[in-house]
């Protein structure tokens, strides 16, 4: 796919919005980029982008402004406790059509279209940090202004960092609970299968190298063959060898058990966030 997106705003280019601004630039698809940042320092960082222009708010009071003035799609990467107060802000500048994307955990489509009115398509998202490196998932719905055709070009916008889920808004927490959160879960087995490696008297720099590159190694496995991980598990599992009975202990623990009760514990939080808990 190599259409040409239409002009983009990336209104608060922090973490998210960044990770996105990079994978639309490295992908060559962006024809016109505008991003706004409360800071000079933080604007200026950016500016050497191709086909990027940087606004300070610090600079420009009006900059969020003129930036959505001018975009066909505009992405909302502003922290969710300030998404109100920027959708008011913009909402009389929206030409209608203009498709507004939120990058806000927690806030929903119906807050977005009370406030940037009719004919203003509204596709709320959820990717997660691999978008930094385009290994991104992310998760997009629309909105009841949002048009299939509307969803496609925000899918596109998206796959230029990674993979993109298309869903019902309902399901967008439950996402979040798997690719939204599941980085940390990785980080963390990595972790621990590093202090595992320590345990058995590997230097903290072998012990770092052994379990990364097997987790890094497994994945790229997995990407290259797209097998299924079950097979690809079979495969290392001789029977009664060794990893076999690894195996044996970590499903003698309901490992499957206790991810269940980690992503049922993630959107139960993630719930108690939208009630303002």
């Amino acid at each position: 796919m190599s259409q040409t997106l239409p002009a983009i705003a990336i209104l608060g280019a922090g973490s998210m919005g960044g990770a996105i601004l990079q994978g639309l630039v490295r992908s060559g698809r962006a024809s016109q980029v505008t991003v706004t940042n409360r800071s000079a320092a933080k604007a200026a960082e950016l500016a050497d982008l191709d086909g990027v222009t940087s606004l300070a708010l610090e600079a420009d009071a009006t900059a969020n402004t003129a930036a959505a003035a001018s975009a066909d799609i505009v992405l909302i990467g502003v922290k969710p406790v300030m998404v109100p107060d920027l959708l008011r802000e913009i909402a009389p500048v929206l030409r209608p059509g203009t498709i507004v994307v939120s990058l806000a955990a927690g806030v929903t489509i119906a807050t977005f279209e009370s406030i940037v009115g009719e004919g203003i398509p509204v596709v709320r998202s959820m990717p997660n940090t691999p978008a930094v490196v385009g290994k991104a998932v992310t998760g997009i719905a629309g909105g009841s202004a949002a048009s299939a055709a509307d969803v496609a070009l925000v899918r596109a916008l998206f796959e230029t960092c990674g993979a993109v889920i298309e869903l019902a808004e309902e399901q967008i927490d439950a996402l979040g609970t798997i690719s939204g959160s599941g980085p940390a879960y990785v980080f963390l087995l990595i972790e621990d299968l590093t202090e595992a490696a320590r345990g058995k008297g590997f230097s903290d720099a072998d012990a770092r190298l052994m379990a990364e590159q097997t987790f890094i190694g497994a994945a790229a496995l997995l990407d290259a063959t797209g097998e299924d991980p079950a097979e690809l598990r079979r495969r290392v599992t001789s029977p009664k060898g060794t990893t076999e009975r690894a195996i044996a202990v970590l499903q003698g623990a309901r490992l499957d058990g206790v991810f269940a009760e980690a992503t049922d514990a993630a959107l139960a939080r993630s719930r108690e966030l939208a009630a303002g808990a």
